[in-house]
């Protein structure tokens, strides 16, 4: 509904004869406007009468008739316009009564008004009687004029009679105009709208001024042939019309209007209508279009502007050139005449479509500004910057079409950086690069007054550039004389000297370009003489009107230099007074003029003090500049008062004080998350805990450091700007920023240039180590510094991402947090997000993966093509993709991009149809291989970077400089080899390789013999990486996707010329082009990832590229190869070392054990190694001097002769320290043996005495305390010599000798997967295994085979993913034949897992590790027998190769049971042969002796408890061994399956596994079935003990304990009784107890010397006895539950028991079905036997497991697959 406007202002215009006036006329009155003269009357009349609303009316009716007083006119309706906003024009026409000023009254308000008066407009016709009212639609009908009319008013009118005085239809009259007013958003037509209509009208006057005085001239000279004959008929004719028009006594309006119906048609005509309000973005035109994929010299007038942004996005100078094709252009119509067939009329013919052309033509200058003038600043900004790049002068003034002002677009030079070199007088060139805003520079400004027959620009580009039309002129390709933006357009651009003899200028100089007369545009002209150095005037004919030009003389007055070039002079240059010149034109050689007119200026220019700026112009009050919009100093205001924050600072300690997050701290987590990643030895999940600590306290750390104010106010403004305000503020920042770390920058490079001079000249000089050592520690801190001054935009948004990492670590449950949606937005707005920091080469993932979840929630999950791009250090990466895209990646020579960074590119919605993703996500990178960083840390910080980023992309560009791609040929097969490691991350990667500068236009076509070595060696690469990977990949596209023939591209140089003045080579931008649409075309049916795709791949890579460290630090795969096939030796010549010590070690251990020895002399073990070392050297020699890669070995030969020699010394020293630890435990042994009686009785003795010093009352801790400070003291007394045991890491030896022969990485990750645990019952070995290709095993001949891998490049795609699946599924078939991993394959690695481990086992019992110890050797002789086994099957077979995994696992699995073997007798070696030990299991017993002399016990009573504490742990363990026999008979009688022989067990394991349906369990069962059935009893067992029969179970236990128990008593009552009989001491009481107790416990006999007190055996009797009264309830109390049972008390346990009687029998197996023999004898006598073959099995699993099964069946005997 239109809302009501309570007080409306309506202006009346048309024929006051359409209008009764009178007191009963509501809206006019009796007032009638009179136009006597130039007093014109205008009347407002205010009214309430109107329905109660109150009325301003303006009457300005028959105001149209008044156009001779148009100055008064315009004087009256400027201020009523002022002072009133107008809701509505009403137009008052007669019905039926349209006179010729009623046809016009329209055009008349127009004119006056302005276009935008037009939706405020609507029609009242007024009629006599009634029944003209209803004839309205048919008048509309009838007359065309006034329908016209009435659709230019769009369609509104209203009907009321003459006289105004019917209420109902004023009424409606008022909603009419309210819902104009609604229609307009509540708008009104304002003063401001008025302006720019009278300022168009202005300007378009001031233009018919300049034509007026043009045509003039024209038709006075008539001997000015050259000038008339570029006149074409259509122009003259023009011109004719224009002179009638701009007649002093005509109607001045019509030009006007004529050259505004001019300007609209053009932005008609461009399709720019709806822009010159709705601006054109930066994002409209970064688009993927259709039409930004073709590359056409010529294109419709409605593709104009699309073609002109596209090409000049490629930097494509020839944006310029595009003509409109001859299709859209008008037909020629013309007939051939034969009666005209003559020479002479053929000559006279002049040809109309050629001056019909040229009135339609537009110019391309007017698509440029056109173009200019609809784009928002931003687009603005971008424009001029790549006009910059194209080597085109920049609009400086510019004068807006749609409201007349002149315009300063500062804003747009922003951007722009230029940078030349200047020749100082002493001959030094001096380097400078400055943003051109504040370049400091002379400034020559050309213009002319009236018409010259030269051209003004032409001349410019002849004197600055004579190879590039910098200065668009009228001899450039679609120039044309009727241009409609161009006059008063101010250009400007700048000389940029290179240091060089061939400099026109020494300096940088601005020149620039006032277009069209200088008379007609004098404020621009004014400005530009004001801040110049130089002016020169162009000037046409010598007539009167010169000598006296106000303009002219007052610039020949000016004290600055004038040079007047005078068109119709031929003279040669003169000088006159105060440095004015004067030059002819006519008729004069081009090269002396511009010899004189440079010579002139140049020394105009040494001797002018005055300097022009852009900032400078910026501050002039007299014309408009951009950067004075809100929006534009709002986020002006808000970068500057973050810079405040910097200012007084250091620029090097800037990011240390606000900005800390990422310094030294982020720089530690990165090199602790790598740790992490590569964790070596023993204990990784202790290291991994320690690490991830470390990592923690750091994010700690950071979080401490919270908010700096510089982030503070930056999250802050970002929250706060609108969205506008925002892009202002980034670009403000960015901008502000860059200029006050330039000068800083520019500094520390000039101090690291001296500096390094310096040392160069030092070099030289024997005697100068120190200084040249202070000079480069000058240089590090000086690159310090660089670095550390280096602050832009990048730095800011990681510190972002770090104070996000750094909070979510700390503050998890924080959900608030706004930092990544910010960072999104930023990204949406155009700038690029960092993926990879460069200045640690690691990737903030929880940063950018938070970004990502924000750009999903903002864009909806889009689907996106990754493109990367990868190159050498200044290849031209970001150029490339700057020209293909039209971003703004930052370029330079050197490293001005680090790290890798990420940017949107959307694809419009034409191009979905035929694309199938949304966006392409640009990833640009940093060179690899810079200059300023060297070693191996920058080559593995390359293979990675590379790695990354080919990874990431669905396509890499492989950018190469010139012809030869040898670098990146090393990096891409690291990559190809870490692809190939990688082999759980999704990757399906293409590449194509883009020669850049080759300036061989038939580069490609020579260079196709190259291409197939590349080919050739990228190939032969990948098998040879494939081969040490152990992959199926014969070519490199099998894991890079790359066609040789469709792939390769080759560039032109960038430059058409030397830099600094040269603009891009046009060729280059096809090429980009041409490239693009390839891209384009390539991918059109790839569908990319959704954007959470991008996030997961993203982060699965990135994780894969921290655990891989091994083949980043070689320089290609030949390397790695050759580096391998070293490691295969040195593991020989290890083990050569250590086997021969190993023997060595055993005759001197024999030696020491059977002489006499104090001491192993090393020299002794020195010379039984020589032989052994000598040969081992002799090999390492023979192996670096004889080997084919000799050259590529010799950067090893010396650390690997290194790793031998201290190998060597490591194990004489280790072989010494056991061989002399063995002779002090064997002295020491021999001495505790001997003297072991005499060491109990000092210790029972001194336990005595201490006690007897003792108080009785003495506390019980205060005891222990006092007797645990003296015990030490006693042993060492003691046995002070005997050696201390060294604590040994089994474990850890054995993942050190496997890292000697496979990579430390690999036996980690093996080690972490546990796969080896259960590798004896695995069953699917198919992992483990490559499958040998048929092809392969039957060596096809290589030809047939080349011809094949030919035929597959037609079609290449990516099969690498399908290569790894393959793999994982141990599958792999090709065209020419399959084979597979069949049953018997899987049966001979069982066989050959189990022979493995019995051989081991069977060796390993050979060791004397209880006599001798635990030693290191034995690890690696137990590998190397494992490899000799596996080495010996693989030659045995030719259908699969064995993967590494599969050896590392069976070592590790072997090294597993022998590890807990070895430990197990090393600790028995150690209480048998450490006296230290045995004195410490002493300790408590020496303690109860203690206490209980300090309780005053006698010698009897502490006798006898020892005996009761000696009695206690024998007790217990003698009732758990007969317990466990109990517990069987038990389990035997109650458990069904126990109650038989092995077929009723086995028939209830069938039945257990027919309930428990698991699939795992038959394969168990059918691959080893002697393991099954231990695991079925164990089971059963377990659940009968702890789970149905606890009671049953503890009641057993605690009978034994009390029967045990009952035993000792007896035994004691007998003894005493025994030795009483006999009258025996203590010695025959003790002999008489032990022989009773023999047979139902351990009990050995206690000898003290105290016996002799001891001689009432009948007390010791009483004390024994009641010590076991109260042990026996001690003991059966400690079994309360079920959990106190220990399982391992059982000496052996009642499983074991169980299986040694149900299991010992024959175990072989059927060969067809595996059905076990039922004869219950091991190694029974005759043929085996089964009962049945259990095909029913077979058929049970395939019932209950048909998908299990099928998988399964390549691992099942033949018959039973066929069943």
């Amino acid at each position: 509904m239109d809302q009501k406007i309570q007080e409306l202002t309506v202006t009346l215009f048309g024929n006051s004869s359409a209008v009764h006036f009178g007191d009963e006329n509501i809206l006019l009155g009796q007032s009638k406007p009179a136009a006597d003269g130039a007093d014109v009357s205008l009347t407002v009349l205010k009214s309430s009468n109107v329905s109660g609303r109150s009325v301003n009316l303006i009457n300005i009716l028959d105001l149209q008739d008044t156009e001779l007083y148009l100055d008064s006119v315009d004087e009256a309706i400027a201020r009523l316009v002022k002072d009133n906003e107008i809701h509505a024009f009403v137009f008052v026409l007669q019905q039926c009564q349209l006179t010729d000023t009623d046809k016009v009254g329209l055009e008349w308000l127009q004119r006056i008004f302005g276009e935008s008066v037009l939706p405020f407009v609507m029609i009242l016709f007024t009629y006599e009687t009634e029944e003209d009212c209803d004839s309205i639609i048919d008048d509309l009908k009838k007359n065309p004029v006034l329908e016209q009319l009435h659709a230019k008013c769009g369609d509104r009118y209203h009907t009321c009679s003459k006289s105004m005085n019917n209420q109902s239809e004023m009424k409606t009259l008022l909603e009419k105009i309210d819902h104009i007013v609604s229609e307009n958003n509540q708008r009104c037509y304002t003063a401001e709208m008025y302006n720019t209509a009278s300022n168009l009208r202005e300007r378009l006057q001031d233009s018919k001024n300049q034509q007026s005085a043009c045509s003039s001239q024209q038709q006075q000279d008539d001997v000015d042939a050259a000038a008339s004959t570029q006149v074409t008929e259509t122009e003259k004719e023009e011109i004719v019309e224009l002179e009638v028009a701009v007649h002093p006594q005509q109607n001045n309006e019509e030009k006007e209007k004529l050259l505004g119906k001019q300007i609209d048609q053009l932005f008609t005509r461009l399709q720019l209508e709806k822009n010159q309000q709705q601006k054109l973005k930066t994002a409209d035109v970064l688009q993927i279009t259709a039409q930004s994929l073709s590359f056409q010299d010529s294109c419709g007038e409605k593709e104009l502007v699309k073609t002109f942004l596209q090409r000049l996005l490629l930097m494509d100078y020839r944006a310029r050139n595009i003509t409109v094709s001859e299709k859209d252009q008008r037909q020629s119509g013309t007939t051939e005449k034969d009666e005209d067939d003559t020479w002479e009329s053929f000559i006279k013919t002049k040809s109309e479509l050629d001056d019909e052309r040229s009135k339609d033509h537009i110019d391309p200058m007017d698509v440029q500004m056109a173009v200019f003038h609809c784009s928002d600043n931003f687009l603005k900004q971008l424009i001029v910057t790549k006009l910059s790049q194209c080597q085109y002068a920049l609009p400086l003034l510019v004068q807006n079409p749609f409201t007349g002002e002149t315009e300063f677009p500062l804003w747009t030079f922003r951007q722009i950086r230029k940078s030349w070199k200047t020749c100082e007088i002493s001959s030094e060139t001096t380097s400078r690069t400055k943003p051109i805003y504040e370049a400091e520079t002379p400034m020559v400004v050309f213009f002319r007054i009236g018409s010259i027959s030269s051209s003004k620009s032409q001349l410019i580009n002849s004197l600055i550039n004579e190879k590039h039309n910098t200065f668009f002129h009228r001899d450039c390709p679609g120039s044309c004389r009727n241009r409609l933006l161009m006059d008063g357009v101010v250009e400007i651009s700048w000389y940029l000297p290179s240091g060089k003899s061939t400099d026109h200028f020494t300096d940088c100089v601005a020149f620039c370009n006032l277009h069209g007369d200088g008379e007609t545009h004098k404020k621009q002209l004014e400005i530009l003489s004001e801040m110049s150095s130089v002016n020169v005037v162009v000037l046409g004919d010598q007539d009167d009107n010169i000598p006296s030009n106000a303009i002219l003389q007052k610039l020949f007055k000016c004290p600055k230099p004038l040079i007047c070039l005078f068109c119709e002079d031929n003279s040669k240059a003169s000088r006159g007074k105060n440095l004015k010149y004067r030059i002819g034109l006519k008729d004069r050689n081009k090269s002396d003029v511009l010899t004189d007119l440079r010579t002139i200026i140049k020394g105009c220019v040494s001797k002018s003090l005055s300097t022009f700026s852009l900032d400078k112009l910026g501050q002039q009050k007299d014309i408009r500049n951009n950067e004075n919009d809100e929006e534009c100093q709002n986020g002006k205001e808000a970068a500057m008062q973050i810079m405040v924050l910097l200012k007084g600072i250091e620029m090097s300690k800037i990011k240390e004080m606000y900005l800390p997050c990422q310094g030294k701290l982020w720089h530690k987590w990165c090199e602790k998350k790598k740790e992490l990643h590569r964790l070596q030895g023993p204990n990784i999940e202790m290291q991994k805990c320690k690490k991830q600590a470390e990592m923690k306290e750091i994010r700690k750390q950071q979080h401490q450091h919270g908010l700096s104010k510089f982030m503070e106010l930056f999250i802050n403004t970002l929250k706060s700007l609108t969205e506008n305000e925002k892009c202002y503020f980034l670009k403000w920042l960015g901008i502000l920023l860059d200029n006050s770390t330039t000068d800083e920058l520019s500094g520390f490079r000039q101090s690291y240039d001296l500096t390094w001079s310096k040392v160069l000249d030092l070099k030289g000089q024997a005697d100068k180590s120190e200084e040249i050592k202070d000079a480069q520690t000058q240089l590090e801190e000086i690159s310090e510094k660089l670095s550390a001054a280096s602050f832009g935009m990048e730095h800011i948004l990681r510190e972002m991402g770090q104070i996000y990492e750094s909070f979510t670590s700390v503050q998890a449950d924080e959900n608030d947090f706004t930092l990544p949606r910010l960072a999104a937005e930023v990204m949406v707005s155009g700038h690029p997000l960092e993926l990879m920091d460069g200045d640690t080469g690691h990737v903030p993932l929880i940063w950018v993966s938070a970004v990502l979840d924000e750009l999903i929630k903002k864009l909806g999950n889009p689907r996106v093509f990754v493109l990367s791009v990868l190159g050498i250090q200044s290849s031209g990466k970001s150029t490339m993709l700057n020209a293909m895209f039209g971003l703004q990646f930052a370029v330079s020579a050197g490293r001005c991009t680090k790290g890798a960074f990420m940017q949107l590119v959307k694809v419009s919605e034409e191009m979905k149809t035929k694309l199938k993703f949304d966006y392409i996500v640009v990833v640009d990178t940093e060179g690899l291989r810079a200059l300023e960083f060297t070693g191996m840390s920058t080559r593995q910080q390359d293979n990675g970077l590379a790695t990354f980023v080919v990874g990431l992309g669905n396509m890499t560009l492989i950018n190469i400089f010139g012809e030869n791609p040898a670098e990146m040929q090393d990096i891409l097969q690291i990559v190809v080899q870490a692809f190939m490691r990688m082999k759980k991350v999704r990757l399906n990667p293409s590449c194509i390789f883009v020669h850049q500068n080759v300036g061989e236009v038939t580069a490609g076509e020579k260079n196709m013999e190259g291409r197939k070595r590349l080919l050739d060696k990228l190939d032969n690469m990948t098998k040879l990486a494939a081969k040490e990977e152990e992959c199926n990949a014969k070519c490199f596209s099998d894991v890079i996707a790359f066609n040789v023939r469709s792939d390769v591209w080759y560039f032109t140089q960038l430059w058409e010329g030397s830099p600094p003045m040269a603009p891009p080579n046009p060729l280059y931008c096809e090429n980009i082009q041409e490239l693009k649409s390839s891209i384009i075309s390539k991918i059109s049916t790839n569908r990319g990832v959704k954007l959470s795709e991008f996030k997961e791949n993203f982060s699965s890579l990135w994780n894969a590229l921290l655990d891989e460290n091994f083949v980043f630090s070689f320089r290609n795969t030949l390397e790695i190869a050759v580096y391998r096939k070293l490691e295969h030796e040195y593991s020989k010549w290890t083990w050569m070392l250590r086997s021969a010590m190993l023997a060595i070690e055993n005759r001197l251990h024999n030696r020491v054990i059977n002489e006499s020895f104090s001491e192993i002399d090393k020299k002794d073990i020195v010379e039984c190694m020589k032989e052994t070392k000598t040969e081992v050297e002799t090999s390492i020699k023979r192996f670096f001097d004889e080997d084919w890669d000799k050259d590529i070995l010799i950067q090893w030969q010396e650390r690997f002769q290194r790793k031998i020699s201290e190998l060597c010394n490591e194990l004489v020293e280790g072989t010494k320290r056991k061989l002399d630890e063995v002779i002090r435990l064997k002295i020491a042994r021999e001495k505790v043996d001997c003297e072991k009686k005499s060491c109990e009785s000092k210790l029972f003795k001194l336990s005595k005495d201490l006690a007897k010093e003792k108080n009785k009352e003495t506390k019980e801790e205060a005891l222990e305390k006092e007797f645990e400070d003296v015990w030490s003291k006693w042993v060492t007394k003691l046995i002070p010599d005997s050696p201390s045991f060294s604590e040994i890491n089994i474990w850890g030896d054995v993942t050190q000798i496997l890292s000697e022969s496979y990579e430390l990485s690999l036996v980690c990750e093996r080690q972490t997967q546990g796969t080896y645990k259960t590798m004896d019952v695995l069953g699917d070995y198919s992992d483990y295994v490559i499958l040998k290709k048929q092809e392969d095993s039957d060596q096809e001949d290589l030809q047939s085979r080349n011809k094949q891998e030919e035929k597959d490049d037609k079609n290449n795609a990516c099969a690498f993913e399908k290569v790894i699946k393959d793999e994982k599924q141990g599958l792999y078939e090709e065209s020419c034949g399959a084979i597979t991993f069949t049953a018997d394959d899987r049966n001979s690695l069982t066989d050959l897992i189990r022979s493995t481990v019995k051989d081991i086992k069977a060796e390993i019992q050979k060791l004397p590790i209880t006599k001798r110890g635990y030693s290191q050797i034995y690890i690696p002789e137990i590998i190397a027998h494992i490899k000799e086994k596996v080495k010996a099957h693989e030659s045995s077979t030719s259908k699969f190769i064995l993967k590494k995994e599969f050896t590392v696992d069976l070592c590790l699995y072997v090294c597993k049971f022998a590890t807990e073997q070895f430990a197990e007798w090393h600790k028995e070696f150690k209480e048998t042969y450490d006296v230290r030990l045995y004195l410490e299991k002493q300790r408590p017993q020496y303690l109860n002796i203690f206490k209980n002399y300090c309780n005053g016990a006698t010698s009897t009573a502490v006798f006898g408890q020892v005996i009761v504490d000696t009695l206690e742990p024998s007790i217990l363990q003698a009732a758990y061994d007969q317990s466990a026999i109990d517990l069987s008979e038990k389990m035997k009688r109650d458990i069904p399956a126990f109650n038989g022989n092995r077929s009723n067990l086995e028939k209830h394991i069938l039945t257990s596994l027919a309930e428990e349906e698991s699939f795992e369990n038959y394969i168990q069962y059918i691959q080893n079935p002697r393991e099954h059935f231990n695991n079925f009893i164990k089971k059963k067992v377990k659940e009968y003990i702890f789970k149905e029969n606890c009671s049953i179970v503890l009641e057993t236990i605690k009978g034994n304990i009390k029967s045990k128990g009952n035993c000792v008593v007896d035994a004691v009552n007998e003894a005493t009784k025994e030795a009483n009989k006999s009258n025996g001491d203590v010695n025959m009481w003790l002999h008489h107890f032990s022989q009773k107790l023999k047979d139902e416990l351990q009990f050995k006999e206690k000898s003290c010397l105290e016996k002799k007190e001891i001689t009432d055996l009948d007390f010791l009797q009483e004390v024994v006895i009641k010590g076991l009264t109260s042990v026996m309830p001690k003991l059966s109390n400690s079994f309360q539950v079920i959990s106190d049972l220990k399982w391992e008390m059982f000496r052996k346990k009642p499983d074991d028991i169980l299986s040694e009687h149900l299991c010992q029998c024959c175990w072989a197996q059927c060969p067809f079905c595996n059905a076990i023999c039922t004869n219950t004898m091991e190694d029974h006598t005759g043929d085996h036997s089964v009962r049945f073959h259990p095909f029913c099995l077979i058929y049970l699993i395939k019932v209950h497991f048909p998908s299990a099964a099928s998988r399964y069946a390549a691992r099942l005997p033949l018959r039973l697959r066929s069943f």
